[in-house]
């Protein structure tokens, strides 16, 4: 039992492939649109039930429980030493000389 006001994340569907712009790549149209979306559930549920949540910003959604305490994944990618030449340029040309130095 998942109970009421637990951080949980749903999953719904907004576009059903065939509702979806024909202008997409075949592999795109094939497939629903989907939105996932953190927030404070509602009532007592179970996973993969139909809930209600309401997001930090005070909106009602409803869609499938899929995940309880959510966290963030997302990251900047792997290390590009690119990007560290680069700051090193820009660092240099702003406050002058090597700036690592």
């Amino acid at each position: 039992m998942i109970k009421k006001g637990s951080w949980v994340q749903i999953k719904k569907i907004i576009l059903n492939p065939e509702q979806r712009a024909n202008n997409l790549p075949e592999a795109t149209k094939k497939v629903p649109l989907l939105l996932w979306v953190k927030g404070t559930l509602l009532s007592d549920s179970e996973m993969n039930d139909m809930v209600e949540i309401k997001t930090v910003t005070g909106r009602i959604e409803s869609g499938e429980l899929i995940d309880v305490n959510p966290s963030y994944l997302h990251n900047y990618g792997k290390y590009m030493p690119e990007i560290q030449e680069i700051d090193r340029i820009v660092k240099s040309t702003l406050f002058g000389g090597d700036y690592y130095e």
